[in-house]
């Protein structure tokens, strides 16, 4: 069986839309392993063509082109390409080395796309490298090279995954005689081991190397002429399994390339990271100012804490004392049957009740009698140690604010007042609705630090509700509490408490809303600051986007070299897709280390200057930098990768 056969090959084009030209007309040819065929023919015979269409790399012709009993005709995209990478080895005029590869990785990238071992590829690279006398030169770069010994690199390569047959297109048009005669003289030891050496020619001295000789005048077979039998060596062949160029080998194409433009690809990078940079530092920044704030009202209020008040609508005038914040309700005293489904909700570990009388109330000590603003019920808000002198009030007892102290008694003496006797007055009306005096003797428990208020409903002294309730209770009036504090048994506990509170028709207190509010706002605070701040990440998307198309038209001959050695489509744009991944994974990192080192410098200016840092960057962050950044560069990669792997592998080797 023939190894190769062309029947009735015919090829044709157009110039600019004109009528069809041929290139090649009827051509019928044979091949069998172990020839070193010359194809002879001026420029613009259609030679060039003929090899282009054997190797796989130009599918628009009629007739047949039959390898080892199947045709070219048949096959699919990537059984061509498998075709090319395991039967096909091209050698060119121009060589077509990939610049920023050494001589050894050129040789092994037509392996990256085999089943072979990274260990078996680079001992095979090196084997054929010695045996074609460049042991010395594995690691250099083309540039670094002779044009013999790029050619010699050329046929290594051809030679890297055992191809039945080598196509040569003037493989010594660049080069002088006596290093012509050498690479002719390799072809020839090359089709002595049953490999079938086509080359295309427009030089007799070429020609008449090889064993036969087909000249082609005007796309038309004029004369064949053997010059001496075949080598009879028979090649050994085996099945290969090809796969895609992996992951591995693809990154490693992206790096050097990417090492090789890496001052531009440095400037690309740290202009992406900007973006990356300021959404970060807003979102961090949001974190702490939240957390911030979170941590004062916690170190206040009890985390535990699910304060519950009952909301009625206001009418006109009624109840302004009590309207609550939406200025369109207001606060209603609950009931002894409200304290009993709050203590009943799954999880409330105990509930405290709690009043406040704003007006209506005086203290009297000695002969001094002083009007009291507000007067509340002591909870667990109030901290033991945020106490000036004294401790919190017991039963009979009342805790009196630093300033309403002050006012009692005087600004030199009024820490003198704990352990003091006062008198409590509140006035009330009884169910007629007759004017009642609630009245109580007290013990000054203590001094609250602060020096206005308390920290409940602006009260400036508390006592404990048992003991309110008891003065109430000698003047038979009910004392109400305005608000009841439920505590969680356990912190997971508290969502589901204020999910059950709302359930059975009670609300939060107002500061508790408010405090959700403002924390609210401050997230969306950060997340709008962080979009503004991200526009700049579509201004580094296209940056990538325009990198990358510069970098598919200066690879062009590259990608069809690597087309032309078997890399699928789908190989090519995961070469680019590579690129652009790496591109913003290395803005992330700037990004990310950038906002780390400002994060620490702000943060200590801050804690110097106002005694906290606000800038809170937290790991999370720096993984959402890194995604985005990756993110971002692989969508702006989406354009460029497909069009490289649109590219014509013929245009692409042509291109300069």
């Amino acid at each position: 069986m023939k190894l190769l056969e062309i029947k009735h090959l015919n090829k044709s084009y157009r110039i600019a839309g004109k009528e069809k030209v041929s290139v090649l007309r009827d051509v019928n040819l044979d091949f069998e392993s172990g020839e070193f065929v010359s194809i002879l023919g001026e420029s613009g015979s259609g030679k060039s063509t003929l090899m282009n269409i054997i190797g796989g790399m130009d599918s628009d012709y009629e007739g047949d082109v039959i390898v080892q009993g199947k045709t070219l005709r048949g096959m699919k995209e990537n059984e061509i390409d498998a075709y090319r990478k395991d039967k096909i080895g091209f050698i060119f005029q121009s060589f077509n080395l990939i610049p920023h590869l050494s001589v050894l990785d050129n040789v092994m990238i037509a392996m990256q796309m085999t089943d072979s071992s990274m260990k078996e590829r680079t001992t095979r690279a090196k084997e054929i490298l010695t045996d074609i006398g460049l042991k010395d030169h594995l690691h250099k770069r083309p540039n670094q090279l002779s044009g013999g010994q790029k050619q010699r690199v050329a046929i290594a390569r051809a030679l890297s995954n055992d191809p039945d047959i080598i196509l040569a297109d003037e493989p010594t048009g660049s080069l002088d005689q006596d290093t012509s005669e050498q690479i002719l003289e390799l072809l020839d030891s090359i089709a002595k081991k049953g490999v079938l050496i086509i080359t295309v020619t427009h030089s007799q001295r070429v020609a008449n190397f090889g064993s036969r000789i087909v000249l082609v005048e005007d796309g038309c077979i004029k004369e064949e002429q053997n010059l001496k039998e075949r080598y009879m060596a028979v090649k050994e062949s085996e099945e290969k399994k090809g796969k895609n160029l992996s992951f591995a080998a693809s990154f490693k194409l992206a790096i050097d390339n990417m090492t090789l433009n890496a001052k531009r690809n440095i400037l690309v990078a740290t202009g992406g990271a900007i973006g990356i940079l300021s959404v970060v530092l807003m979102l961090s920044l949001g974190n702490g100012v939240t957390g911030y704030l979170n941590d004062e009202i916690n170190s206040s209020l009890n985390p535990l804490l699910v304060d519950v008040v009952k909301q009625t609508a206001v009418e006109g005038e009624a109840k302004m004392e009590n309207r609550g914040p939406n200025q369109q309700t207001a606060t209603e005293p609950l009931t002894e049957q409200d304290y009993d489904v709050i203590s009943s909700i799954k999880n409330v570990d105990r509930v405290e009740k709690i009043t406040t009388i704003t007006g209506k109330s005086n203290v009297v000590f000695n002969d001094k009698s002083q009007e009291l603003s507000s007067l509340g019920t002591v909870t667990d808000s109030i901290k033991a140690a945020d106490i000036k002198q004294g401790a919190l009030p017991a039963e009979n007892e009342v805790l009196l604010t630093a300033d309403f102290a002050k006012k009692l008694s005087s600004e030199a003496t009024y820490t003198s007042l704990v352990g003091k006797k006062v008198n409590l007055y509140i006035n009330e009306m009884n169910e007629q609705n007759q004017p009642v005096s609630v009245a109580a003797e007290l013990v000054v428990s203590g001094i609250y630090e602060q020096a206005d208020r308390g920290p409940i409903s602006g009260s400036n002294a508390y006592l404990a509700y048992a003991t309110l309730d008891k003065a109430f209770s000698k003047q038979s009036l009910s004392l109400l509490p305005s608000q009841l504090n439920a505590y969680a048994a356990n912190i997971d506990d508290v969502e589901g408490i204020k999910a059950a509170v709302g359930e059975a028709g009670f609300t939060s207190s107002p500061i508790a809303s408010i405090m959700e509010r403002i924390t609210t706002y401050l997230k969306m605070a950060s997340w709008v600051l962080s979009s503004i701040a991200g526009i700049s990440l579509l201004v580094s998307g296209i940056m990538i986007l325009v990198v990358l198309n510069i970098s598919v038209v200066e690879r062009t001959r590259e990608i069809g070299i690597l087309r032309a050695i078997g890399a699928r489509k789908k190989d090519i744009r995961r070469i680019f897709f590579s690129e652009s991944a790496l591109l913003g994974l290395f803005s992330g990192v700037i990004a990310v280390g950038a906002a780390w080192g400002i994060s620490i410098l702000l943060n200590n200016i801050m804690v110097n200057s106002f005694g906290v840092g606000l800038i809170l960057l937290t790991p999370q962050y720096m993984l959402f930098g890194l995604v985005v950044s990756t993110l971002i560069s692989v969508i702006a990669g989406v354009m460029p990768s497909s069009k490289a792997a649109k590219l014509d592998p013929m245009e692409s080797l042509r291109y300069e």
